[in-house]
């Protein structure tokens, strides 16, 4: 009888660790600790006028400096390095908006003159394509671009409530919403801000103005929005007061910049809320009215402190 009793004991212990092997355990997302950040209103090399986009190359950061009509380069650590694409140069920009880099070429939306510019690292203009219009291959004040391995161009046009996919020589492929006309039902825009590409192919637009995020897949169907609700604002998870901009982490999480809020959200591949940081101030940490993201290599995290004209940095946690 203790020998029955001992047996079922050890049978029964042997079930629960089967069962506990069988349990995914979760882990924690990662934190973001404040690690320094650099800038204050101004026009001088260093300082900003309301900056809007950043990118990251290598040991390099670049920030669209909007108001100062230019785009700056800093390390990694905020140390000016240079600075190129002032109206009036040969390269002169007028507001840059988000940026990105794809084979070594900075890619910037210009939203007063309606155009997409290419640019060297170093500040050479190497090309520039669109005008002002609703027509194919137009732009009515471009809010951001975006490049897929095969060269493709993805552009959000702000006043034009739509993304375009245009092919290398900026002829359209493709088309999302519809040109100039605002929309609020699933898979139209109104008033988009930015376009990000995803790690499978597809990508997802900060539909800023119906306060929500739309995630395409590689052949451009709708995969899923959030919130799924319907377009309102609001503050709770998962929801937004203009979804600004969209970036893609190391693991393939997907952050939302949420402007009036005043904070980042962060959630999965599938679109589920995973955690929210930031708030409203001056302090390290806070922002006011936050317009980008960008991942270094390491797994760093920038932020465009829009409101507060500077640029944050962040540090993974586990």
């Amino acid at each position: 009888m203790i020998m029955q009793t001992k047996t079922i004991s050890i049978l029964a212990l042997i079930a629960g660790l089967v069962l506990l092997a069988g349990c995914e355990v979760e882990d924690e997302p990662l934190t973001y600790t404040f690690v320094s950040m650099w800038g204050e209103q101004g026009s001088e090399p260093g300082a900003f006028q309301e900056p809007i986009g950043v990118a990251i190359s290598g040991d390099e950061v670049f920030v669209s400096d909007a108001q100062n009509s230019r785009i700056q380069v800093f390390d990694r650590e905020g140390a000016f390095l240079r600075e190129f694409g002032r109206e009036g140069d040969d390269n002169g920009l007028n507001r840059p908006m988000h940026l990105d880099i794809h084979e070594d070429v900075l890619y910037v939306s210009d939203f007063a003159r309606d155009r997409v510019y290419l640019f060297s690292l170093e500040g050479e203009l190497l090309g520039e394509g669109g005008a002002r219009g609703l027509g194919e291959g137009e732009f009515d004040s471009p809010g951001a671009v975006a490049v897929d391995a095969e060269g493709r161009l993805h552009v959000v046009d702000f006043y034009g409530h739509r993304v375009q996919r245009l092919d290398r020589d900026g002829l359209l492929l493709e088309q999302w919403g519809t040109a100039g006309e605002p929309g609020m039902k699933e898979g139209l825009f109104m008033y988009p801000t930015d376009v990000t590409l995803l790690p499978d192919g597809g990508f997802i637009v900060g539909d800023a103005y119906n306060h929500r995020v739309q995630a395409f897949d590689g052949d451009g169907d709708l995969r899923w929005v959030v919130p799924a609700d319907g377009p309102e604002e609001g503050s709770g998870e998962g929801r937004f007061n203009v979804a600004t901009a969209v970036t893609v982490g190391p693991a393939g999480e997907i952050f939302v910049v949420d402007f009036y809020n005043h904070r980042l959200q962060q959630f999965d591949a599938d679109g589920t809320f995973v955690q929210a940081f930031g708030e409203g101030g001056s302090g390290e940490g806070q922002f006011e009215r936050p317009t980008a993201a960008a991942f270094d290599d390491e797994g760093y995290l920038y932020v465009v402190d829009h409101g507060n004209n500077r640029i944050q940095k962040f540090a993974p946690q586990q």
